[in-house]
């Protein structure tokens, strides 16, 4: 069964800023969408935990995120975006 993922506005915002300053666009979108693809089928395979087993950090070259999953409801909350080198 496929998760519900959404972003909240913070992590909307910082993508939006990540991919605006971005040389290369194309990289973050890639990331963003790889990252979102693995969130819908297998966000507790994704990352590491970090405060529980549900509250994680996830990376692909060159996004970084931080997100929750609520098992009950099948979601995840994307809560903030970071670029790592």
């Amino acid at each position: 069964m496929n998760y519900d993922v959404r972003w909240d506005a913070t992590a909307e915002n910082e993508l939006a800023a990540i991919w605006l300053a971005a040389t290369d666009r194309a990289a973050v979108t890639h990331a963003a969408a790889w990252i979102e693809g693995q969130l819908v089928q297998t966000p507790l395979r994704l990352g590491t935990p970090q405060t529980s087993s549900v509250h994680r950090v996830a990376f692909q070259h060159p996004l970084g995120v931080e997100f929750e999953v609520i098992e009950d409801d099948k979601r995840v909350i994307v809560r903030a975006v970071f670029t790592v080198n």
